[in-house]
């Protein structure tokens, strides 16, 4: 993190690369994540060795497991942290101070007993003065620092609720900072106290603006000279600002820098080059020369617009912006995630091709907004009010505080173009049966917008300001919250929440026509990609990576078609745990692009092939060679559709060293149906760009079932989802494939119908319920009804039989909580299902009750062993006593 930390980090940086030079640093700045320990018990200060407490490091989080874990809700209470910290003898004549770079949600700072401060927030940092409880008495200096933070639900903190988990800890860096008596003040919103614009910038000159805070917490006046020089890549001083001030005994002083047209000829910043310039501002005594403070940042000279009918321009250039949202947590790790991890995830949007990265739903570690300033990609930032308000003072003050504190800490980043301050804020209207009381609701959220809006553009005049709204155009507009902000921002799911993806681009056309003065912005947009799920048929809602990468593919040609639409950020950049979450995988959002370990899935490679302007190729799907089908009936192979992502005109595919057609690329994907025969298939496609060849290629392992059953000696295995229209990879690799109705000399079932949730107009089957008891949630969350058989016509010998069971009606109504189109919703209708199952006669399971003998949602697992002899094959009966049989899933092995 040192190297990251906006100004302060800067600030040390530059301190300890000139420690050899300069023998008494202005300013020293020392990590101390290590060697923290860790409480969950109660711990009022007293005998530490009565407290259980455990070795950490932070960042850390006391959540990274049980929001994993098959129990509804996480650990949401105070923990403690606590270590022992040596101080240096010299820092007695200096101004200490503990820096956090972010703990959720609320947190109090003791120092040897006495508390020295505290936080109300998660996600921006906050800086504790310390020195008035620091004890140098000789005897190693051993100071004691405990830190209380409590992720506990607070009606008066922003999120209130929200599609993410609010993980709790201290789970971003700590540092220990020391400044002389004069300094640049730390306690300005825990900002570096010094804030840059560049108010005029052209191809021919450009300006700056310093403004800062001067502590001086000295007992006498001090007369200071403040210089501002701006330095280039190569190190040369290209412009210098100069001034005097007096600052008084304990008083803190703002001073302001005007360097108009002082840098001429300035490279600009921009996307394709994004060229950083550094201002080091210092603090010189007038009187001593002594360098009393120093403080370094980057800054970029760029200038930008949106316009409502052109969309969006920098420095003169008109630009798309495309990219994507990202949530800062991580697998295994919750989020408390190392800086490496969180710049690679800005180096992958950058790798995707994308200009642009909505900072959602919160202020995140100051190494992401440091990377975009590296990397050329522009930003938005935003505060954590989501869904819903409370109307209460201590409520709308912890608003304003925050978005003070993210504007200060992250003012000088060049990448930043957008504050924000609402998200959907009216998902989740309050007070529905009081339409009166619910109009008193929305006016307060529109006063509370009003003055968030007022706030931002007071303290940054130079950039633009954004609520994120969902598809409710009537209500947003009802309630005037499009007015207030200078950009419009629409988190619109059509195709996916809603069920149309039609509507997406007639949403749009209509709003432009509405509001032909609004800059819009498509602030979110995606769809569930569960990346073990593949379809050969892929619907909406059915998790599959084929449908998702449909989905995208038609909603950013339908936005590159429309200049008038400025933005589009997709949802999300990668998979992120949202604890309250069912679906195939529990507790994850699978919108992202990558999955929560960061690997590519194939919408991602998608964008490489429409973003990219370098020759592109990519053999999808990106997870997983291995396929499963069944041979058709007059050759030993199977057809099945392969996906290119590229952005070359047409492509030649090769199957296992033939020729089998060259295809054009339409926006972005080539494809083809190709016959694949068992065991390994090599495919290999070429296109061509500018006389140059650029091809890929990639083994498929297929596994083949025989379109008859009866007389395949060689049959081993099968496994087979009944209910369902998708493939599945289950944790240990096994490909399971969609059942079929009987046929004589193969397999298949009799009777029946798949499972579907009455009235439900999302699911296309299924249910989305957490399975209980398994990683293998799909194998669970489909079913055939009203089964009556199921036959295998496999050759004589021994098999064993698995068949899986799972009650999928009850304890839930429906729709998602976080469904940003219909909230109407109904509830499940329960039948009682109780039936016996017979394997060749033989009774296995009798008067089977699932609800009541292993409850709702839990995998259910019966085996059975069975001798075939005869050409009898294997045939199982289910009897109905009461209700309806079913069946989710089964599988069969031949054991010798």
């Amino acid at each position: 993190m040192l190297n990251y930390l906006p100004v302060i980090l800067s600030v040390s940086c530059f301190c300890s690369v000139h420690a050899q030079a300069v023998k008494k640093p202005a300013r020293i700045t020392q990590k101390i994540s290590n060697g923290w320990t860790f409480t969950k018990d109660k711990y009022s200060g007293g005998n530490p060795a009565a407290t259980q407490w455990q070795q950490v490091n932070v960042p850390h989080t006391w959540n990274s497991k049980d929001v994993m874990d098959d129990t509804p809700g996480y650990y949401r209470n105070a923990c403690w942290y606590r270590k022992t910290i040596s101080i240096e003898k010299s820092f007695r004549n200096k101004q200490v101070f503990l820096y956090f770079e972010g703990a959720n949600q609320e947190t109090e700072v003791f120092v040897n007993g006495q508390k020295a401060g505290g936080h109300i927030g998660g996600y921006t940092g906050f800086c504790i003065p310390i020195s008035p409880f620091l004890v140098f008495d000789g005897r190693g200096n051993s100071n004691e620092i405990v830190v209380r933070v409590d992720n506990s639900f607070n009606e008066n903190i922003p999120p209130l609720t929200a599609d993410f988990t609010f993980y709790g800890g201290i789970y971003r860096d700590v540092f220990l900072i020391a400044t002389n008596d004069v300094h640049f003040s730390l306690t300005d919103q825990a900002s570096t106290g010094i804030y840059i614009s560049t108010p005029q910038v052209a191809a021919g000159k450009a300006g700056i603006h310093v403004k800062g805070s001067v502590v001086n917490n000295a007992p006498t006046e001090r007369e200071i000279q403040v210089l501002s020089s701006v330095i280039d890549r190569q190190g040369k001083k290209v412009a210098s600002i100069e001034s005097a001030i007096t600052v008084h005994a304990n008083e803190t002083k703002v001073f302001e820098q005007d360097g108009s047209d002082k840098v001429v000829r300035p490279t600009l910043w921009s996307p394709e080059n994004p060229y950083l310039y550094t201002v080091t501002t210092t603090l010189k005594d007038v009187l001593t020369g002594e360098l009393l403070d120093e403080s370094n940042h980057t800054i970029g000279f760029r200038w930008f617009n949106f316009d409502a009918d052109k969309g969006f321009s920098l420095n003169g250039k008109s630009y798309k912006l495309v990219g994507t949202s990202r949530h800062q947590d991580y697998q295994a790790m919750g989020n408390a995630v190392p800086d490496k991890l969180a710049m690679k995830d800005v180096e992958l949007v950058k790798q995707m091709g994308g200009n642009f990265l909505r900072v959602a739903h919160y202020p995140q570690d100051p190494v992401v907004l440091e990377t975009c300033d590296r990397l050329g990609i522009l930003a938005s930032v935003e505060i954590p009010i989501v869904n819903e308000i409370t109307e209460s003072e201590p409520f709308y003050n912890n608003c304003r505080n925050m978005q003070m504190e993210m504007i200060r800490q992250n003012y000088n980043h060049p990448s930043v173009i957008i504050w924000c301050y609402m998200n959907e804020i009216l998902l989740k209207p309050h007070f529905n049966d009081d339409k009166q009381r619910q109009q008193l609701y929305f006016n307060n959220i529109t006063k509370l917008a009003m003055e968030l809006d007022s706030i931002t553009r007071k303290e940054d005049p130079y950039r633009y300001t954004m609520i994120a709204n969902h598809a409710d155009l009537k209500r947003y507009k009802d309630a005037k919250l499009i007015d207030i902000p200078m950009l419009a921002g629409w988190n619109l799911y059509s195709g996916w929440y809603g069920s149309k993806m039609e509507e997406f681009p007639a949403f749009l056309d209509r709003f432009h026509t509405e509001f032909p003065n609004k800059p819009l912005l498509v602030t979110e947009y995606g769809a569930d990609a569960d990346p073990r799920i593949r379809s050969a048929h892929p619907v909406r809602f059915d998790k599959s990576v084929e449908y998702t990468t449909q989905f995208h593919q038609y909603y950013l040609t339908e936005m590159l078609k429309r200049p008038f639409v400025a933005a589009a950020m997709v949802w999300n950049l990668a998979d992120f745990n949202s604890e309250t979450r069912n679906e195939t995988m529990p507790h994850i959002n699978n919108k992202g692009l990558l999955t929560w370990d960061r690997k590519p899935k194939d919408p991602y490679y998608l964008y490489q092939a429409m973003l990219l302007k370098t020759p592109f190729i990519k053999i999808l799907p990106s997870s997983g060679k291995h396929r499963v089908g069944i041979a058709d009936s007059a050759m030993n192979s199977c057809k099945q559709l392969v996906q290119v992502a590229s952005n070359l005109d047409s492509l030649l595919i090769t199957i296992n060293d033939k020729p089998f057609s060259k295809n054009k690329v339409v926006n972005g994907l080539c494809e083809w149906t190709l016959p694949f025969r068992d065991g390994n298939n090599r495919i290999r496609v070429a296109g061509s760009s500018r006389g140059t060849l650029y091809t890929d290629t990639l083994t498929f392992m297929v596994k083949l079932y025989p379109y008859q059953l009866s007389g395949q000696a060689a049959f081993k295995q099968m496994n087979i989802l009944l209910g369902a229209e998708r493939y599945f990879i289950d944790d240990k690799g096994t490909e399971w494939m969609p059942s079929q109705d009987y046929r004589k000399g193969a397999w298949g079932s009799i009777g029946g119908r798949a499972f579907k949730i009455a009235n439900n107009n999302r699911l296309p089957y299924g249910t989305d319920k957490n399975i209980a008891g398994t990683n293998n949630d799909p194998i669970y969350q489909t079913q055939q009804i009203g089964i009556e058989q199921y036959r295998f016509d496999v050759p004589d010998g021994n098999y064993e039989l698995q068949l899986q069971f799972a009650e999928l009606l009850g304890n839930s109504t429906w729709p998602l909580p976080y469904n940003l189109t219909d909230t109407t919703g109904g509830k499940e209708k329960i039948s009682s299902r109780i039936f016996n199952v017979y394997v060749n006669g033989k009774l296995i399971l009798g008067n089977f009750n699932m609800a009541s003998g292993y409850g709702i949602a839990t995998a259910i697992l019966k085996k059975a062993t069975i001798a075939v002899s005869n050409k009898d094959g294997i045939t199982i009966e289910f009897r109905a006593v009461d209700g309806e049989a079913v069946l989710n899933a089964l599988q069969i092995k031949k054991l010798d």
